[in-house]
């Protein structure tokens, strides 16, 4: 993905045909959830990242790849949610203007221009660590906020919505150990985390019950800020 020799050559040789791998990666920051797009200036087109997997690779190596190669960082939460195969969703239109947005005229049997099955997975990152970096077609690549994205294309709206709405069924356990969060954080920064990704908003009582019922959480000292209101505890998520 880094250079052309691996990406543009007509035939796709070096890689699996058909089959690609998309990415919605989500960042949390200033009570907002946000997912890393890739911009195409000279198209007006938003696209989630993207990666194609290697003949001698792993798919969830080739995943992890693609998703450093976006993010800069390393041993993050990645995992694989749905697959996407409906002949529907092959369209070559977009990635020709891509191309010829970057003065590359494909042929017409430019393997990026076939059918592909997309393995779909979402990744969850510290906003604050991650140093988001174009790929060789795209000119931009940077955070947007969930409540206001661009139209996508192909299919990727959908995706989107697919990856999030299964985090919010999986809430519970999906945060452990994730990096949405500081190490340590208070039990208000974990409820607020819950109402930005489920849309809504919790009870604060029969919230702190749930959470410490989970018993996933490891209580630390008060978070003393020097004002006269009462010092909420830390929390970490153990081990």
């Amino acid at each position: 993905m880094n250079n052309s020799s691996s990406l543009l050559p007509p035939s796709g040789e070096g890689f699996l045909p058909g089959l690609a791998i998309d990415l919605v990666i989500f960042g949390f920051h200033e009570n907002q959830l946000k997912i890393l797009l890739l911009e195409y200036k000279n198209t007006g087109l938003f696209a989630l990242p993207a990666g194609f997997i290697k003949n001698d690779e792993n798919l969830n190596d080739a995943a992890r790849r693609a998703l450093t190669e976006r993010t800069g960082l390393h041993d993050i939460y990645l995992e694989q949610y749905y697959v996407f195969g409906d002949v529907t969703r092959h369209d070559p239109t977009p990635l020709e203007a891509i191309m010829l947005g970057k003065g590359h005229v494909p042929p017409h049997d430019h393997w990026l221009l076939r059918r592909f099955v997309s393995v779909g997975y979402y990744a969850l990152v510290d906003f604050t660590q991650a140093v988001p970096i174009p790929d060789l077609l795209s000119d931009q690549c940077e955070w947007h906020d969930l409540n206001n994205l661009p139209s996508l294309m192909l299919d990727h709206s959908t995706m989107v919505n697919k990856a999030l709405q299964t985090l919010r069924d999986n809430l519970d356990h999906k945060l452990i150990g994730t990096n949405l969060l500081p190490e340590t954080f208070t039990m208000g920064d974990l409820q607020t985390l819950y109402e930005t990704i489920l849309g809504e908003k919790l009870n604060r009582t029969s919230f702190q019950r749930k959470m410490l019922d989970l018993n996933i959480l490891e209580r630390l000292d008060k978070k003393w800020t020097g004002g006269a209101h009462k010092a909420p505890y830390l929390y970490r998520f153990k081990s």
